[in-house]
Parts: structure tokens; C-alpha cells; sequence
């Protein structure tokens, strides 16, 4: 059964051509705003990574890798999830110095992601890393980058409308910031959707901190893998979707963990496994620079400053016929 919802009233705001170009508006706008803020270079990342590297993201630990065999090499091979661990081990192989970072543009397959007006199977989001020295581990260096990165959202969004005047979306440049624990006592009997619905409602522009570890309940706000961000100093940037009616994230961001907290979670997840793949090994090592990073949904993105209902609208995809028919009735003209 489709999980798919249609706002009343909906209308897209552009038609198919101009959606088209409002898209490339977008993504060359927020590129270059983005990568000035955060002193960042664009670099080409791989699509795929070999199955024993341990460069994989694991998400929340219950996704399936799509995988396959390469004859040639006599190894198998996954479609990365995301860039997470790779884009660390990119920035020593290539130089990077501290205070500078690299971007990307990511593209991955998620097969077990359950489709709705803002999941797809297909994922396309900006990945980033930049190095950091071990001062910038602190929540306010942490806040000081998400205002950085709102601040270019939030430019980005006043120059489209520049282009495309039919666009009404208005985006809050304070940013409200959150602990996933205070949202838990705020909210006790919510579960973490709703929390950050009944939150983000009234705090449009939000960045929820600490994500990962058990809170007070024994549960945690949402799955983080255990060994890229650190869960003291991580957190999701959330706006208000005013087409949608829900809280909408746009970036799933932190500082990475080091030696320390990469042995800690790796415990506490039971995945002390882990410990002997090679990224891991460099980690645990201290041969690897200290970071932060994260990923930019770009269809989520465009979703948002074009108003638009489902991401299919922004995207080519695969979706179910109960899906097709539903949005061919609602004038919602999927990709």
C-alpha cells in the first residue's frame, strides 16, 4: 500500500521545462555558495567500493548494499550508500590541508528504502569533508558550519526566486538548535518523527543535535552507523515543509569520530568486527586527519524551494503503480 500523500489543493508551480531549469537554478546556485562558505573543492568520487574496505556506509545498519561481482579483479564490489568514509580517506590521499574540504556529487542505490512523497530508491545529495584540528571538536564550531550552510540554503533560495517569481517558499535563517534528549523530554509520549514535527512546526529552521546513542528511554532518536560521526557532536538539519505540513531534512552532518569515540561506539553497537577493516585500522591508528562532514539531499533541496509535493517531481525513479495512478490523479507529474 502507497505511503504517498497528496496535500489539498496541490498544484506543482511550474511546468515541466521550467522544473527542469529551476533544478539546475538550484544546484549551480547552492554549489557555489556552498563550497565559498566552507572553503570546499569540488573532487570526483567513485560510484562503487570494494565489499572488504570497510569504505561502505552502513547507515543504520539494517540497509542492504546493492553488490555485485567483478570477474576481472575476482572480488566483489557494493554501490556506495554514501561517501561517508571514503571522502575522509580522500582528503589525506590528496593533500587537503586544515581549514579547506572537498564536495562531491553522490549518487547512490537504496533498495530497502520504503517509498514515500520524499524517499526514493535513487539517492543524489552533495557529500563534504573538511579537515579540522582537534579544537574544532566542540558543538560550537559544529554550530558555527550548520549556520554556514543554512546561510547558503537560505541565499540560494531569495536568487531562485529571483528567476522564478511563481515561487513562494520562505525559508527562517535562525536556526533553532536542539538536543535529540531535550526533544525526548519536551515530548516523552512522541516518537522521534513526531518530535521533530511537534518541534520543527514552531522552530522552522532546526538543527537536532546528538543522534545515535540510547536516550533516557533506552532508545535512540534515529540509527547512526557507529564509526563516521561522532554522536556528541552530530545532528540533522531540519525546515519547516509548508507543503507537506511535516519537518523536512535536508542534511544528516557531524564531526567525525576519532580514536577515542570510534572505540567507543564501535562497543557499544556491537561491531568491534569492524576494528580490523582498513579504514578502521587508519582510524584507530591516528593516521587519518580529523574532520567534519555530511551529505545535502539535492532533489530534497529542490523539493523544498520549489514547493513541490514528492520528490518524484525533481527526480527520475522507480515507483509502485498504486504510487503512478495516485499522483497521475492528483496532477502530480512524476519523472
Amino acid at each position: 500500500m502507497t505511503k504517498t500523500y497528496i496535500p489539498a489543493g496541490y498544484t506543482p508551480r511550474l511546468n515541466r521545462y521550467n522544473t527542469q531549469r529551476a533544478i539546475s537554478c538550484i544546484k549551480e546556485t547552492f554549489q557555489k555558495e556552498f563550497s565559498y562558505a566552507l572553503n570546499l573543492k569540488r573532487v570526483s568520487a567513485p560510484l562503487f567500493v570494494t565489499e572488504n574496505s570497510g569504505l561502505n556506509d552502513n547507515l543504520s545498519g539494517v540497509e542492504r548494499p546493492v553488490s555485485f561481482d567483478i570477474p576481472a579483479v575476482g572480488g566483489n564490489a557494493q554501490i556506495v550508500q554514501s561517501l561517508a568514509k571514503w571522502k575522509r580517506l580522500a582528503l589525506k590521499r590528496y593533500d587537503f590541508e586544515i581549514g579547506s574540504g572537498l564536495y562531491t556529487d553522490m549518487n547512490a542505490i537504496r533498495r530497502d528504502e520504503e517509498l514515500d512523497n520524499i524517499h526514493s530508491i535513487y539517492v543524489d545529495q552533495w557529500d563534504w569533508e573538511k579537515v579540522i584540528t582537534d579544537k574544532n571538536r566542540n558543538l560550537d564550531y559544529l554550530k558555527a558550519v550548520v549556520s554556514a550552510i543554512v546561510k547558503a540554503i537560505c541565499d540560494t533560495n531569495e536568487i531562485l526566486k529571483v528567476h522564478y517569481p511563481q515561487l513562494d517558499t520562505k525559508l527562517c535563517r535562525e536556526v533553532t538548535f536542539v538536543t535529540s534528549q531535550e526533544l525526548e523530554d519536551m515530548y516523552p509520549d512522541a516518537s522521534g518523527k513526531e518530535r521533530e514535527d511537534l518541534f520543527v512546526r514552531e522552530h522552522p529552521t532546526t538543527f537536532i543535535m546528538q543522534i545515535g546513542g540510547k536516550l533516557k528511554s533506552g532508545k535512540p532518536h534515529d540509527g547512526r552507523a557507529p564509526d563516521y560521526d561522532d554522536w556528541q557532536l552530530n545532528g540533522d538539519l531540519m525546515f519547516w515543509n509548508e507543503t507537506l505540513g511535516r519537518a523536512f531534512e535536508i542534511s544528516s552532518m557531524g564531526i567525525r569520530v576519532d580514536a577515542e569515540s570510534l572505540s567507543r561506539q564501535l562497543s557499544i553497537a556491537g561491531c568491534d568486527d569492524r576494528r580490523e577493516l582498513m579504514f578502521h585500522k587508519m582510524l584507530l591508528n591516528g593516521e587519518l586527519p580529523l574532520t567534519i562532514g555530511g551529505g545535502i539531499g539535492q532533489s530534497r533541496l529542490c523539493m523544498l524551494m520549489m514547493g513541490s509535493a514528492h520528490i518524484g517531481e525533481v527526480q527520475s525513479s522507480i515507483w509502485d503503480e498504486e504510487t503512478i495512478r495516485l499522483c497521475a490523479d492528483a496532477n502530480i507529474p512524476l519523472l
